[in-house]
């Protein structure tokens, strides 16, 4: 799976535009659910507890219910398909999508259509997602979950409009239920063509539908960050904490626009808040962007050594095992992105050995050739991004040659965006920056230190107004991200707003 981790899997996939359809459900007139099939009552209560509390966007509560659920009933495959859309990391949210398949047979045909859905992510099949999408909603033409899964499968192919368009569907055929109309507002949040006025229209529609809750204050939040109102944002996650001050996604929030504010210590107050209110499994996770305020305020040592403790604090706390790997392989990462940026050659290699390791033991075994393919793609391209940092070309040039290959038989439209990034960073640390443009162009458009790199090239080739308007554009991006971190400042600079 390709998606990048940041407060939790089902957060991530919302970010994007998309939220599976398995973890929500829906109170209007035309029934947003599946038949639920298991054979404990007790399973069935705490699994409706926990599509609850999804539902309104507490990740983490939910998670632990659905794993109280499977304890009672393990063979409970729905229970399992949401454990993994309630996930932390991409590691757990493998692990329970290959558990409800496992006891799929046993399911309703909805449930088996959901699992099989978000069974594509784990082969990176983005066509095969869609057709599933589409025979559910010609399964189940009133459901409006069926729509909500299908307009997913139109924006893992970057198919907004029509992702927009299943979107308003779900929200007609069930006008009670907030998720159509949030999963519109992180669209036009995140996704070509960007309106963050429609963004914040849709998240407050959200809000008339459930005001008491504060995970869509949240959401209103990033849509005014989005719109450059930092101060709004704030004041926002402060509402969201006074209706829930055990909502750890708040703090965090508000620790990011801390950060972009320069106020680092009620950022560092705000994370810390962040962390106690976490339950076990998201306490690594959000300890890293405690670390990243260091990286914003241009101390990228503090913020590798402040990571190594967490990497410890991982060693030392109780959870899942794919939990517990899934949060190393995030700081990790966060590690390695860091030094490879700022020159630290030697700890970054330190970091991504130790993150290819973890990475290979979670696929060993296990025969199963899409994700060990998948694993060794993202292996490769970092080894790639350490050669050409130092230099190698050589090398560089044949691990971006063999993250195609692995990821070749794909079907899966966007699945050459890690190899443009990396051959782009060859290109442009040898100063074809022509050749780096061509590249970057190619890449993930949604990730933004990929876009500074592009705006770099296009700095390079003589393309200042366009080069300009993209560090303009980084800058002022506003959400959070070791990358982020990394650049904003010198985007901002570049852009002439600092």
């Amino acid at each position: 799976m390709k998606l990048i981790k940041r407060w939790g899997l089902l957060a991530v996939l919302f970010t994007f535009g998309f939220a599976p359809a398995a973890a929500l459900a829906g109170s209007g007139k035309h029934h947003t659910d599946f038949e639920v099939t298991t054979a404990s009552e007790e399973a069935k209560k705490l699994f409706k507890k926990g599509r609850k509390a999804l539902d309104r966007g507490h990740f983490l509560r939910a998670n632990t219910l659905f794993r109280e659920a499977v304890a009672v009933d393990p063979e409970f495959a729905y229970a399992w398909l949401n454990i993994a859309n309630s996930a932390n990391t991409g590691a757990e949210f493998n692990a329970n999508v290959k558990k409800a398949v496992e006891f799929a047979d046993g399911a309703s045909e909805g449930e088996r259509l959901l699992i099989a859905f978000n069974a594509t992510f784990l082969d990176n099949n983005a066509e095969k997602r869609l057709k599933i999408g589409e025979k559910l909603t010609k399964k189940f033409p009133d459901n409006a979950r069926a729509w909500v899964t299908r307009a997913g499968g139109y924006t893992s192919l970057n198919r907004h409009e029509e992702a927009r368009k299943t979107l308003a569907k779900a929200a007609e055929l069930d006008p009670e239920w907030m998720t159509p109309q949030s999963n519109l507002g992180f669209s036009y949040l995140f996704n070509e063509p960007k309106d963050f006025v429609k963004s914040a229209k849709y998240f407050q529609k959200a809000i008339d539908l459930d005001p008491e809750n504060g995970q869509a204050w949240v959401n209103l939040g990033d849509a005014h960050r989005a719109q450059k109102n930092l101060e709004r944002a704030r004041a926002d996650y402060t509402k969201a904490v006074t209706l829930d001050d055990g909502n750890s996604l708040a703090f965090i929030k508000r620790g990011h626009v801390n950060s972009f504010l320069g106020n680092f210590d009620e950022a560092r107050t705000d994370y810390q808040r962040s962390i106690d209110a976490a339950q076990r499994q998201a306490k690594a996770n959000f300890a890293n962007y405690k670390a990243f305020t260091h990286v914003h305020a241009g101390d990228s040592g503090a913020a590798i050594a402040e990571l190594k403790g967490v990497l410890k604090s991982v060693d030392d706390s109780e959870m899942a095992r794919e939990q517990a790997v899934g949060n190393k392989i995030f700081t990790l990462t966060n590690i390695a992105t860091i030094a490879l940026h700022e020159g630290d050659l030697d700890a970054a290699e330190w970091a991504i050995k130790k993150r290819a390791k973890l990475q290979r033991a979670t696929v060993e075994g296990s025969g199963d050739d899409a994700r060990i393919r998948a694993q060794e793609a993202n292996i490769a391209y970092f080894e790639g991004q350490l050669a050409a940092r130092r230099g190698d070309f050589a090398t560089a040039m044949a691990k971006a040659k063999r993250n195609a290959e692995l990821v070749d038989p794909d079907p899966n439209p966007r699945k050459l965006e890690p190899y443009h990034d990396l051959m782009g960073l060859i290109a442009l640390r040898q100063g074809e920056f022509a050749k780096a443009v061509e590249h970057y162009e190619q890449a993930n458009p949604g990730f933004m230190y990929s876009r500074y790199h592009l705006a770099l090239a296009l700095e390079g080739a003589g393309e200042a107004e366009r080069a300009q308007a993209l560090f303009r554009e980084v800058g002022e991006w506003n959400f959070n991200s070791v990358g982020f971190a990394l650049v904003r400042r010198d985007a901002l600079s570049k852009a002439g707003e600092v």
